[in-house]
């Protein structure tokens, strides 16, 4: 009895040791599944070769290639036996329209389109201070198809449009699709106003904070660039400076922020840095398995480093705005008291991050 007894303690404490230690992978990571030890060096290519570890123009391109990818799904029309795209699958490297294929994914060819694109964007995100590590699931088989045009909202369309093609696409509701915008964060612009490059959506482009929830509230006052722009309307802070572009705002964020169905959801992210992020966070993990069966996916979230944390710092009137500057669209609760940033004139936004004179 003692004997077996003993032989039952130490399968349980075998078992305890394996589950601890998870996979050995060829190139000395340990990982809980041996599915996800390709995504070691994956990350340190894209984190060398890519991103250069800081949260710049390239961290920016990723993310927004992985709503691009994953958004362009329409069950719609897959009920009418139509095409339909197959959300997160890596269409958009497999069948590219613009520009070469990613060259990541000829040199980490044990790693699908599909999950490098997904994967990207979450090691991209933790190079911004202030964002929440992002879930990675792995196993996406590649796309056998592009996905058909008109599928991935724009931002002239209509705040109606870009709700119903966010329902059909990932089954977003209004609030989801907002917490998705928090992205604009750390967004710019390259192809709305073709005369300039980088146009930040906010003051704080390399911060992943809530202060583009702030200012796409701000009256508009002029444009970065030229005007008439095909889904551009006036920015609070037009402003810039050589190589420093002044904020652009796209029209589809100035609507959303103060439409009826979303204003106070926008509103409310305001100076709530933990609210935004949760919201945030949730919204992408669902946006990532779109058209995938998620039971069929392999958690390997390990391989994402932890960003860094947020400042700290409240959202602030940029120099020059205050209360006064605010067209608020919710009436529901009171708009925050907020301070403003010292200086006579109006805020000059870097193009590089650190400091950096360029980038």
């Amino acid at each position: 009895m003692a004997f077996n007894s003993l032989l039952a303690f130490l399968s349980v404490a075998l078992a305890a040791h394996a589950a601890t230690t998870g996979v050995q992978c060829p190139d000395g990571n340990v990982a809980s599944n041996a599915a996800c030890c390709p995504f070691f060096a994956l990350r340190e290519d894209l984190q060398n070769n890519a991103f250069s570890r800081q949260c710049g123009e390239e961290t920016h391109e990723t993310v927004r290639l992985s709503f691009h990818d994953a958004i362009a799904f329409s069950p719609a029309l897959q009920a009418q036996g139509l095409p339909a795209g197959g959300g997160a699958d890596g269409s958009m490297l497999l069948f590219p329209t613009r520009g070469p294929p990613y060259p990541f994914l000829n040199n980490h060819t044990d790693v699908t389109a599909g999950d490098l694109i997904q994967f990207a964007a979450a090691v991209a995100i933790g190079n911004c201070p202030g964002a929440p590590k992002l879930e990675f699931l792995a196993g996406r088989p590649n796309a056998t198809a592009p996905a058909p045009d008109g599928l991935i909202p724009e931002p002239q369309d209509s705040v109606d449009s870009i709700f119903a093609r966010m329902l059909d696409g990932g089954n977003f509701q209004p609030d989801e699709v907002v917490a998705l915008l928090a992205s604009h964060s750390i967004a710019r612009a390259d192809h709305v106003d073709p005369t300039i490059n980088a146009a930040p959506f906010d003051s704080t482009p390399f911060t992943f904070d809530t202060q583009v929830f702030l200012e796409v509230l701000l009256k508009g006052v002029g444009f970065p660039g030229t005007a008439n722009n095909t889904g551009e309307v006036e920015s609070p802070l037009p402003e810039g400076s050589g190589v420093n572009v002044g904020e652009l705002r796209l029209q589809s964020d100035f609507s959303i922020a103060r439409d009826p169905r979303t204003a106070c959801t926008w509103q409310g992210f305001i100076n709530e840095q933990d609210k935004m992020t949760s919201a945030f966070q949730t919204a992408m993990a669902k946006l990532a398995v779109i058209g995938q069966d998620p039971s069929q996916l392999i958690d390997c979230s390990e391989v994402i480093l932890a960003p860094a944390p947020a400042s700290g710092q409240p959202a602030t009137f940029p120099a020059t705005k205050t209360q006064s500057d605010v067209e608020v669209a919710c009436s529901a609760s009171p708009f925050p008291s907020l301070s403003t940033d010292p200086g006579a004139t109006e805020t000059i936004i870097p193009h590089c991050p650190n400091g950096e004179t360029t980038c």
